[in-house]
């Protein structure tokens, strides 16, 4: 299909409906079946019949995430039955003193689980919740410190399923090394490495604004609803130990890592590095999580932690608690199909405007930051978005892997990112809302304002690293502008608070 400006529409009516009306699931569908009508010229039977088709492609292709979702669930309602997770709870009442200790803790895991943002999202989760509820922590800062430790963290880590997706993005012929090309475009990754010390400053300073800080201040007051939580799967079970916590998690760290080795390719003589590069992430992750539930079947039921019948309930009741997410990312999913190349074609579209233009040098990464960005936010793919603008920049800059097609590359992988980071149909957003159990349109809108501050401050600096050539200077220009900003609303809430 000819791409035409009309191809905005379908993830414009998913994103705006679900942000006004908060129904998440009505809007993507909305959105999806808006999508189909068009593609279809609008016959109803039609539509109908290529939404289901490319419904049916897209679960059929990320059938193993869902089986992930669904084992990882079951995992943590299992923990939640042993009563390990209350141990662990109660161990952290006493370990962990602070607001300020909780969410440091969280983010220090989710930078240590950096080889996938998938596992992150609900590792770090799973783990952290019973920890942040105990000193009542919002859900919805919960999942900001999850979402901004996943895919930022990821997409600076050499050793991840990221790497291989950047490497893969680069056209075939074009004579640059994919891996060696990402290593150089990790200092000036402006998103990323701001979003690390934007979410380190929060932390240290305690402070919290726009409609988080509302959020924080409602659930200070309120307390954290049981009813969003899967912990109200909880029932009262005092045999559960931390170690029926932790060593379930250990194994499954250490099976998807292991898994993810496997998987690239290390038996047959390769590299770790490229191992991480060419594996299997979502195999790796399905299959981990499986040897979780087994070591965990044998570390609780010959000791009665839960008997036989909890057990296979538990079961059930892990896969219901998924059930959402996985309604959610079908969804999300379907609307990616109906905006690729082979239908609306929006990708298409956007690289048409961008390769017809003719722009200043100068302005080129800013440019094209701002365009990932948009495309990101709107597709709800930083991979997609990878795989449509790298060729466009190295067709730009003619294959030569100059400093300004290093800075350019940055500046599509730091708008990719961030907004993948604030879209509402995103897999990530999706799954940090997931896994702090929070409400899934109140975690997109508290979490707009922090990632927007940043993109703007990054926007100054791919300016400043266009005109000058220097990365080093942009990196420096946009954290200036943060911080200035960030001490601003320091001094403001201060001042708020004293009067």
């Amino acid at each position: 299909m000819e791409a035409t400006i009309w191809t905005i529409l379908p993830p414009l009516i998913a994103i705006v409906l679900a942000l006004i009306t908060k129904e998440v699931y009505l809007s993507l569908f909305l959105g999806v079946i808006s999508g189909a009508l068009m593609y279809t010229h609008f016959h109803p039977v039609g539509a109908l019949t290529e939404m289901f088709n490319i419904m049916g492609d897209k679960v059929s292709g990320n059938i193993t995430i869902i089986i992930f979702l669904v084992l990882l669930g079951m995992l943590v309602a299992l923990m939640n039955k042993s009563g390990a997770t209350r141990a662990y709870g109660n161990w952290a009442k006493k370990s962990i003193k602070s607001q300020r200790g909780a969410l440091a803790a969280t983010s220090a895991l989710g930078v240590l689980i950096f080889v996938d943002d998938y596992f992150n999202c609900l590792t770090v989760g799973t783990v952290m919740r019973p920890v942040t509820d105990t000193h009542k922590i919002s859900r919805a800062k919960l999942a900001y410190i999850i979402d901004a430790t996943a895919a930022p963290v990821c997409i600076i880590a050499p050793i991840s399923s990221w790497a291989a997706a950047v490497g893969s993005s680069l056209p075939e012929g074009s004579g640059i090394e994919g891996f060696s090309l990402f290593l150089k475009t990790i200092p000036f990754n402006l998103y990323a490495l701001l979003t690390l010390a934007m979410v380190v400053f929060l932390i240290v300073s305690k402070i919290d604004f726009g409609s988080m800080a509302k959020s924080l201040n409602k659930e200070e007051t309120e307390g954290i609803n049981a009813a969003e939580s899967m912990d109200n799967l909880v029932v009262e079970n005092k045999n559960g130990r931390i170690s029926d916590l932790v060593l379930p998690i250990v194994v499954l760290i250490v099976s998807c890592i292991g898994f993810m080795l496997f998987t690239g390719g290390i038996t047959e003589g390769v590299g770790i590095v490229d191992a991480f590069a060419d594996c299997s992430s979502a195999l790796s992750l399905a299959l981990g999580a499986f040897i979780a539930i087994v070591f965990t079947a044998l570390l609780y039921l010959p000791r009665k932690v839960v008997s036989f019948k909890e057990f296979n309930k538990s079961l059930v009741e892990g896969f219901i608690a998924m059930v959402p997410a996985i309604l959610i990312l079908t969804f999300a999913w379907t609307l990616s199909g109906i905006c690729s190349e082979d239908y609306l074609n929006l990708g298409g579209y956007v690289s048409g405007i961008v390769e017809s233009s003719n722009i200043s040098l100068g302005l080129i990464p800013a440019i094209f930051f701002a365009v990932a960005l948009g495309l990101a936010f709107a597709t709800g793919t930083s991979w997609g978005t990878f795989a449509i603008l790298i060729p466009v920049a190295t067709s730009v800059f003619g294959g030569e892997v100059s400093q300004l097609l290093v800075i350019t590359v940055s500046a599509i992988l730091a708008g990719a990112v961030c907004g993948d980071h604030v879209s509402p149909i995103s897999d990530t957003t999706i799954l940090s809302s997931t896994g702090a159990q929070c409400n899934h349109i109140e975690h997109v809108s508290t979490q707009m304002p922090y990632a927007f501050l940043v993109a703007a401050c990054c926007f100054v600096g791919y300016l400043v690293s266009g005109f000058s050539g220097n990365g080093y200077l942009g990196l420096l220009a946009g954290a200036v502008v943060l911080f200035a900003i960030l001490f601003g609303i320091y001094a403001s809430v201060k001042k708020k608070k004293a009067a």
